[in-house]
């Protein structure tokens, strides 16, 4: 689903990631780990295709960055769901509208919008919230939120980068709980994190990522 090799990417700043190689099969839960900095958001970027590697070659879901044009971008974007630690929700917008969303940007039926919306704040407990704006619900809410947001276009991938970085412990391990349920309905899932006392002994693969370097943890 994921694949990596001889990646290297450099930022004009000088940081960045170094010769990976990384293999994440499809269905598979990953736990990506580093310190702040060490190019984890770099990793996801690349994975989204945010940005294209400056040696080596990304595959994902079929799709090659060698072969990767502005017009097929969106076309593979359609399969990945983005999960944010700063969740990026609208705040002009209520948690319906914000959900929503990315089904009027792909030219979903909009008489189908409303159950596959319930269908999703359902999954994430959020029924009853759907009036609220993003300001009116708490950080787990919200990242619950962005959550949602991103599994009702049913994405192959889920990519969470920190999801849990705002969040308190309690809220962090429900985040995760959830992840989990939503990778039991086949979901390849890859989550970036700093806290490596949330992810571990969780039965999961971890690859670890320091100074731009990826290791198997």
């Amino acid at each position: 689903m994921i694949e990596f090799k001889n990646v290297s990417y450099a930022h004009s700043k000088g940081y960045g990631v170094n010769t990976l190689n990384m293999t994440i099969e499809e269905g598979d839960f990953t736990f990506l780990i580093g310190p702040t900095g060490s190019g984890k958001t770099t990793l996801m970027r690349l994975i989204y295709f945010d940005i294209l590697p400056d040696n080596g070659l990304v595959k994902v879901n079929g799709f090659k960055s060698t072969e990767m044009t502005v017009r097929k971008i969106p076309k593979m974007r359609k399969s990945i769901g983005m999960v944010f630690q700063d969740y990026k929700l609208l705040n002009d917008r209520d948690l319906f509208e914000n959900v929503a969303l990315p089904l009027h940007v792909l030219g979903f039926n909009p008489r189908d919008i409303p159950d596959r919306v319930d269908e999703a704040l359902d999954l994430v407990g959020l029924i009853g919230k759907e009036t609220h704006y993003p300001n009116e619900l708490s950080g787990g809410e919200q990242q619950r939120a962005s959550l949602a947001r991103a599994i009702i276009k049913e994405p192959d991938i889920i990519l969470a980068d920190e999801p849990t970085g705002n969040l308190d412990p309690v809220a962090s391990f429900e985040l995760v709980r959830l992840l989990e349920t939503i990778h039991e309905t086949g979901t390849t899932i890859l989550m970036a994190s700093h806290n490596y006392n949330l992810i571990k002994g969780r039965g999961r693969p971890i690859y670890e990522l320091k100074d731009g370097v990826l290791r198997v943890r």
